[in-house]
């Protein structure tokens, strides 16, 4: 498909440095941005995400920025559907999209499609969610481990959401998640370059802890205190946020909740990075080194 058109995807973890490289390379082409962040897309976070600053979207257009509620919901598939639609609307005037974020699995299922799995039965999701509120992450792995042994096997056995999610399927369906995960690619009709931005880990922890300590001082904490009445929500079960939830009951200093903030966002990246050097398709460049330049003509 060499005279395709292209959609260039920039990954990499938190704090790298994604978004500027992201409108420049959008400049460069002369084109749209999509964001494949899972948490950017709501329109009542902003300083806990990391949104890019008015000044930068006014430079590019951007899309899946504040584009739905957090009392929507949205995940890999609604993402899958919006960007593909949004792709080919761009593409009738433009040969290329620039794609920016470090939602691995919206990356993925852009790029490769998802398995379908039967439609659950909400009540049975919110019955998981009530019960791991209440009895915590010990009971969920419990429950995952002895309804669905060979997931359990495989899965990652620390992530609550994706531990749910196998257990509703196993719950709505008397099946494994596993058996709907046949690993079908789907087949896009454009190029995908995939672009990953990296650091050495201390600089890239040093980035995180400033970064951290700049969304305290734009009002991170306001932001979460405003939010506070929503937080039954799956949107805002998230890091920037949830650390908040002590600190407001009178349980925890300020301080502690922002070092929180930085250690999980630190996890967080580190995260980030497992999943997609697992990925062979994307060539990796040092931050600080990349250029437009490199890519177009490359």
């Amino acid at each position: 498909m060499s005279d395709a058109k292209t959609v260039y995807i920039i990954v990499g973890p938190t704090a790298v440095g994604k978004t500027a490289f992201a409108i420049s390379l959008a400049q460069a082409l002369q084109t749209d941005i999509i964001s494949a962040d899972a948490r950017q897309c709501y329109q009542e976070m902003n300083v806990g995400v990391a949104r890019p600053s008015q000044l930068e979207l006014d430079t590019v257009s951007h899309h899946f920025i504040g584009s739905h509620s957090i009392h929507n919901i949205v995940n890999a598939s609604v993402f899958e559907k919006y960007a593909l639609e949004k792709v080919n609307e761009i593409f009738k005037q433009k040969d290329a999209v620039v794609m920016v974020g470090g939602t691995g699995l919206y990356i993925k299922a852009f790029c490769e499609g998802l398995d379908v799995i039967p439609e659950i039965d909400p009540e049975i999701r919110e019955g998981i969610i009530k019960q791991y509120e209440n009895l915590g992450l010990r009971w969920l792995q419990k429950e995952v481990s002895v309804k669905d042994p060979a997931y359990w096997a495989r899965g990652e056995q620390l992530n609550p959401q994706r531990l749910m999610r196998a257990l509703e399927v196993m719950l709505g369906t008397k099946a494994s998640i596993l058996t709907f995960q046949q690993k079908n690619k789907a087949i896009r009709t454009f190029n995908i370059v995939k672009i990953g931005m990296e650091m050495p880990r201390p600089l890239l922890y040093e980035c995180i802890n400033k970064r951290v300590l700049n969304m305290v001082d734009d009002g991170l904490e306001q932001e979460v205190k405003s939010l506070l009445p929503n937080f039954n929500l799956n949107a805002l079960q998230t890091v920037g946020y949830k650390e908040w939830v002590p600190f407001f009951a009178g349980n925890m200093e300020k301080s502690r909740v922002i070092e929180s903030i930085q250690q999980n966002t630190r996890h967080y990246a580190k995260r980030q990075m497992t999943w997609f050097k697992k990925d062979p398709e994307i060539k990796w460049y040092e931050a600080s080194m990349i250029s437009s330049d490199q890519i177009i003509g490359g």
